[in-house]
């Protein structure tokens, strides 16, 4: 099991990229929730038992949805903790 905590630069408020978000971490069977930040960032934590799925996800949050455009994934690994299946927006 493994967990992350992200940090998405670039235009990604006010694009769909939370819902983005929400329906790639969902369709990859991933936990975890995400957030805007004031300083016009998004921040996330996902779960998961496979890395390669956790690669995919991130290569989906550098593509974004068709309106954002990201210029950094900050990713940091957290200690992993129970979860449910259950990716939602905060």
């Amino acid at each position: 099991m493994k967990r992350f905590h992200i940090a998405v630069t670039g235009r990604v408020q006010g694009v769909g990229y939370r819902f983005f978000t929400v329906e790639a971490a969902l369709s990859l069977g991933l936990s975890g929730w995400v957030r805007n930040r004031p300083d016009r960032t998004v921040e996330l934590e996902v779960q998961g038992e496979n890395q390669k799925i956790l690669d995919e996800f991130c290569e989906q949050l550098r593509q974004g949805p068709p309106l954002s455009r990201v210029t950094r994934l900050d990713i940091r690994e957290l200690p992993p903790e129970p979860s449910g299946s259950e990716f939602f927006i905060r």
